[in-house]
């Protein structure tokens, strides 16, 4: 353990690199004490081991009373039935039970010929208004907004706000009024989408979580509302991130996009590189210790707080040789970028599914697909909750 307290690493030199300083923070003492925007010190939890470790460890409690990642330390989110994020056992292990039924392999699965089509249609339009094109705000974003709003049942013509509404509350400082606004609007639409749900059921999974068991009577309207609104924000958004930073990491490694192209099998294994290449929970998720917890043989006392550095973590070379290096035929790894133990995201699999017909289908469709812009003149998400690139400029 280091007695140094550190200043956490955080800007990036490299956009597709952690930020320089994290390796050896990490390297030199995985679990330490480090200062946050908000001017607390808190623990910094960087190794692989170490890192899992804290992630399952139940011990530790996500209803932070600091935000460290915001310069004024407050913490927004409320806490609420159904919203999984802020909610520890047994509450969180109730409700997730509840939803998980809905996120299953098998009904994922199904799902692929309808995010195929989505997909199609548009690279279909992509393709007939011709270069260049924004791949971010013609594909990157739409494609996932249509996917969990088809999922959901949300009306075509309320699909634009979701983008407005995450852009508004996903920031690491969001401006507090613009993002309770935003928040009211969401909770607006989505208590009339229940109503409507609960006289007229549909084949959405609104419907489907309003028919299924519930002897504990848990499933209230407002579980529902608080349910769909951090499911579609959260699903959006990160899968938002990944597409368009995945393409602009592809293109910015021509070798690695030819693999893909010449050999689209590869499409499973690049989308597993991918997430732990990129990891887009940037600066770590926050716990505090409910008790004395012991980690990488250091004591963490009841009532200290610590982050939980997954991109770190990702970085590890306990967790695969040379980290640094961007592999798409690497065998993939247990990565953290979905998180582990009971907060592990509940809709991985539907994004694993969507990232690789997404990737599979761009490579094959665009195979020609380069920079429309140099790669320095690119803008990224540097101040945002998950990292991702604003406007990605392509042709072909």
């Amino acid at each position: 353990m280091s007695e140094t307290v550190i200043a956490v690493p955080r800007t990036r030199k490299c956009p597709f690199s952690p930020p320089p300083g994290l390796a050896e923070v990490r390297d030199r003492a995985p679990v330490t004490r480090a200062t946050f925007p908000s001017g607390d010190e808190a623990w910094l939890i960087t190794g692989y081991a170490e890192v899992r470790a804290a992630m399952r460890d139940p011990r530790f409690s996500v209803l932070v009373p600091r935000a460290l990642h915001t310069k004024d330390g407050v913490v927004t989110a409320k806490p609420g039935r159904g919203s999984l994020l802020w909610q520890d056992a047994p509450e969180h292990t109730t409700d997730r039970k509840l939803l998980a039924k809905e996120f299953t392999v098998r009904r994922m699965q199904a799902l692929r010929p309808n995010i195929q089509r989505i997909v199609d249609e548009h690279l279909d339009e992509m393709e007939r208004l011709g270069p260049p094109a924004d791949l971010v705000s013609s594909f990157a974003v739409p494609v996932p907004s249509m996917v969990i709003s088809d999922l959901f049942g949300v009306p075509v013509e309320q699909r634009p706000e979701f983008q407005e509404i995450a852009e508004a509350v996903m920031g690491v400082n969001p401006d507090p009024e613009v993002a309770q606004a935003a928040g009211m609007r969401l909770g607006g639409m989505l208590f009339q989408m229940v109503q409507e749900r609960r006289a007229n059921p549909g084949e959405d999974l609104i419907s489907a979580l309003i028919g299924t068991d519930d002897p504990d009577g848990v499933i209230d309207d407002m579980f529902l509302i608080t349910a769909a609104g951090t499911l579609l924000i959260a699903a959006h958004d990160t899968t938002a991130c990944m597409i368009g930073l995945g393409s602009a990491l592809l293109l910015d490694r021509p070798e690695q996009f030819a693999l893909l192209r010449n050999d689209p099998s590869l499409v499973g294994t690049a989308v597993e590189e991918m997430l732990r290449f990129l990891t887009i929970g940037q600066y770590g998720g926050e716990r505090i210790a409910t008790e004395d917890v012991e980690i990488g043989g250091v004591l963490i006392r009841k009532g200290e707080q610590v982050v939980v550095h997954a991109l770190a973590a990702d970085f590890d070379p306990a967790l695969v040789v040379d980290p640094e290096t961007f592999d798409i035929t690497r065998r993939p790894s247990a990565h953290l970028a979905f998180g582990f133990g009971p907060h592990q995201c509940i809709g991985q699999q539907l994004a694993r599914i969507e990232l690789q017909i997404v990737f599979e289908t761009l490579v094959r469709r665009f195979p020609e697909l380069r920079l429309a812009v140099p790669a320095e003149e690119l803008s990224f998400r540097d101040e945002m909750v998950f990292y991702g690139v604003h406007k990605l400029p392509v042709t072909w």
